[in-house]
This record gives structure tokens, sequence and C-alpha cells, in this order.
């Protein structure tokens, strides 16, 4: 009987450490679009390299930053990695829900092998500081596709070179891109120049109307002292504002209400000589079946330059690891596999966009799709909203006052006062918020 209990108890330590060394499955939530459908069909190499199963939940767009933050209120463990926008990382990380990770990313990613821009805008808080809450994931911006079967029809060339003196091409500067846009308004056929974002949804205007703001030589604020009186209502920021708005004139009645479905469906439709989106977009772009009457007639170019400067808005998301996983080791493990360089070329052949240098400046990245080489172009210029903890207050007031100005509710000088009179009243409050934390 001993030496049968014996064998039982050796058994049953068999058993034990034996699951002890199973693989642990991994839970990646993103929201519901194409590049997360990519990374679906990626994580299928780490899981026969690993054993570990990776489940990549997709949440609809509209909800969510807010099912995401009801798990972290909730302190729920059901994701490990969490993929979300680069504006979270102040209030995600001050707020705890983040994994501090820049003592791992030291020791294990080649930082200096990712694109600068990238490591700027999706893992770093405080900026500049060098302290890493997440990884690039997926690095987009906005961009502009065109039609070229229109700028490059002999009749259209002629008649724009005598209206405006110089050579229809795709627009290098705000002013050229107004013309254009002015040029190929024609209302009767059912054509405009232009589709740009206005939309009050999320973070629609805004995301338009910054690099505008930023290339007239404007700014958001003083990002050490959070001033903001004199930055964000300058004379620069109110030119920038009445020129967004003018640019209405050449867009469809409905462009008020234009975020990113609304442009690609314009383009799509025939609708608008240009249009812009984030290039995590344009697969429909030159997909027949979604755009059947200029799939390959689609040209792209980067966001324009003004006329104190070149920034672009950046798009896209970090990999962030949630405090609340249980499984923080393997989400570690497959951040890793993640970040190397054949991994994030395959990422690439699928669709995603790639922040390794290697890769994205490589022949085989920029002719994979039409629009690579433009998308590659664009990283020198990009530029990103406040990313503190405030920013969701920060963002509806511009989104607000940005709407109010395009619908002429208040001028532009109007909209960017209140804004700037806003911004700074929640930024004292944050500090007062801050001071009490710290009596305490």
């Amino acid at each position: 009987m001993k030496r049968l209990s014996i064998c039982f108890l050796l058994l049953a330590l068999v058993v034990i450490l034996g699951c002890g060394n199973q693989p642990k499955s991994l839970t990646i939530v993103w929201a519901e679009w194409e590049p997360a459908n990519y990374l679906e069909t990626l994580s299928k190499d780490f899981t026969t390299e690993t054993g570990i199963a990776v489940d990549v939940v997709q949440i609809p767009w509209p909800q969510f930053e807010n099912k995401i933050d009801n798990s972290f209120t909730g302190k729920n463990d059901l994701y490990d990695i969490v993929i979300g926008d680069s504006q979270w990382l102040g209030k995600n990380s001050v707020g705890g829900h983040y994994v501090d990770l820049t003592e791992w990313i030291n020791e294990n990613i080649d930082v200096d092998a990712i694109y600068g821009p990238a490591m700027t805008a999706f893992a770093e808080y405080p900026k500049g500081s060098s302290n890493y809450w997440a990884l690039p994931a997926e690095v987009d911006a906005a961009g502009y596709v065109y039609r070229k079967d229109l700028f490059e029809d002999p009749n259209e060339m002629a008649a724009f070179q005598e209206k405006y003196g110089y050579a229809l091409a795709p627009p290098k500067t705000y002013d050229q891109l107004r013309d254009i846009a002015e040029f190929f308004t024609r209302p009767d056929d059912d054509l405009f120049g232009l589709a740009t974002w206005y939309s009050k949804s999320y973070d629609g205007i805004t995301m338009g109307f910054q690099q505008v703001m930023w290339s007239f030589g404007a700014s958001y604020g003083d990002p050490d002292t959070k001033k903001v009186d004199g930055y964000i209502n300058s004379e620069d920021a109110v030119k920038a504002l009445e020129f967004y708005k003018g640019l209405l004139e050449f867009a469809p009645k409905d462009a008020p209400n234009y975020y990113w479905p609304e442009t690609a469906a314009a383009y799509n439709a025939g609708k608008v000589a240009m249009a812009m989106n984030y290039f995590a977009f344009f697969p429909g772009v030159v997909n027949p079946e979604t755009n059947p009457i200029s799939h390959d007639k689609s040209g792209f170019f980067i966001a324009p330059e003004g006329p104190k400067g070149h920034y672009i808005s950046i798009g896209g998301q970090g990999m962030s690891i949630s405090s609340y996983s249980k499984n923080m080791d393997t989400a570690k493990q497959y951040m890793k596999w993640f970040m190397q360089k054949s991994v994030q070329e395959k990422w690439a052949e699928l669709g995603g966009f790639t922040p390794l240098k290697e890769v994205l400046e490589s022949d085989t990245f920029k002719k994979a799709t039409p629009y690579n080489e433009t998308f590659a172009a664009s990283f020198p210029y990009l530029r990103d909203f406040w990313a503190v903890p405030e920013y969701s207050k920060l963002l509806v007031v511009c989104q607000t006052n940005w709407s109010e100005a395009i619908s002429g509710i208040k001028t532009p000088k109007e909209a960017l006062d209140t804004i700037a009179q806003k911004h700074e009243e929640i930024f004292a409050e944050a500090e007062e918020k801050k001071a009490e934390a710290a009596e305490k």
C-alpha cells in the first residue's frame, strides 16, 4: 500500500508539473478593421512556433474605447494585449492600466531599428522621457488618393495650365490643393474637387484640420508649460481654419459629416477627384469590388506642405500589456516575436504598416501596394495630438468648436479663442488635482 501511495503521489506530481508547462493562450483586443484581420492571420505563425493560441478580439470602432475603459475600470483580465490609440498612452499609463515596459524594451527590443516618430507616438510617455508603455503595432497616417484618369487627361491638363499657370499634378502645397479642388468642382456633373475630414464624430475634424494648423505655423501649445493661449488661437491658426473651412466650397454638400468612411465612399462612388483617408483604408480604393470606377486609375500623394511647415496627422495604434493580464510573460514573448524583421516583413505583405526602418525603406515594401511608397514618404512629417491623461476632454473641446466654426455658429477666431480658454482650464484643473493628491 505504501509503495502504491508513492506511485499515486508521483503520478499526481507529473500531472501537476505537466499542466504547469502547458502553453498559455493569449488574448489581443483591437478595433474591428482589416489590420486586425491581418494580425489574426499573422498570429497563426506564432501559434505554430510556440503552441500558444492567440485570440484577436475585435470591437467595433464606436464602442472600442468605452469597452476598453470599462474593462480597465473593473480591473478585468479579459485582455492581455491592448492595441490602443496613441492618445491613450497618457491616461492608461498614469491610470495604472498599462504595464511599464521601459526596462523590458531596452533589454529585448532594438529601439534604434524602429522609426523614431513611431516610438514617440505609440510607445513613449511622457514625450521625451524614454519611458515606454507600448510598441508600435499598426503605424498609420493621413494621406490622399486622386483620380489619375482625370489628372492625366490631356484636355484637363491643358485647361488647368491655362487657368492656373502651372501643370496639373498631385499637389505639393495647400495652395495647389485648393486650386485643383476648385478646378474639378463641377456640381452639374456631380463631381467635386475634394473629400476631407470635417466630422464631429470622435476625432474626425481634429485629425483633418490639425495637420493644416501645424503646416500654417500654429500648434496646440507648449508641451512643457501647457500654455495654450497664443498658440492654438494665433494669427496662423486663424488663417489655417479659414483656409480649411474654405475647402468646403469644393466638396459635396454632405461633407461636414465626413470622416474616413464617408471620404472613402465619396471617392469610390466617383464623386470627388481627391480624397483624404488613412493609408490603412486604401486597400478598399484599389479593390475593384469596393471601387469599380477608379480602382486601377488611382494615384496617391502625401498631405501637402503649408506656408510655414510640413506636418501630417499620425494614425495607428500601439501594442500595450494590460496591468490586469495573467499572461504578461506570454504577452512579452508575443511582442518580441512581432517585432522581428521576418515577422514585420510578413506583416507588411499582409497589408500592415511596419515601424521597422529597414523594412519600411525596402523596395519590397514600397512596391507591395500602389500606396506604400507614399506612406513611407509621409513618415518624416508625422505629428500627434496631445497624448496626456486629459486628452479626451481636450479632444471634445476641439471637435465641438472646430465644428461650430465650420458650420458658421462661431467665427474661426471665436472658436479658437474658446479652445484656448477651455484647454487652459482643463490643464489647470488637472494640476490642482495632482497637487491635492500629493498633499494626501
